[in-house]
């Protein structure tokens, strides 16, 4: 069952310098990441031209989740926010706290061009 359950809280890692990306799972369909961010930190605005991108809010009261075309969201603990292939995506934590979401893809290979 290791392969089928995971313990998301053992998996959580933080680096005061930069976003820590922790690869969950990955299949021959889909792959799942969890990204971990200090306040101030943010994932690069970017887009995945081949996949959609789910992102599940864990952890966190402030996130500014970027859409793309100058369009920026208030996200937090509880959202969940979706990314279709070929549109841009990022975020920052704007928050005191750490901010926690899992990033679900496919399919995979995931292709990423940054912006």
């Amino acid at each position: 069952m290791e392969d089928r359950v995971f313990k998301l809280d053992d998996l959580a890692q933080f680096d005061a310098n930069i976003p820590q990306k922790v690869m969950v799972y990955q299949t021959d369909k889909t792959l799942g990441a969890m990204w971990c961010l200090e306040p101030g930190q943010e994932v690069f605005l970017h887009q995945h031209p081949n996949a959609d991108d789910v992102w599940i809010c864990l952890e966190g009261e402030s996130g500014l989740y970027f859409a793309g075309e100058d369009q920026e969201v208030e996200i937090n603990k509880g959202m969940a926010i979706l990314a279709k292939a070929g549109q841009t995506h990022g975020m920052r934590n704007t928050g005191k706290d750490r901010f926690i979401f899992i990033g679900i893809a496919g399919p995979v290979p995931v292709e990423t061009v940054k912006l």
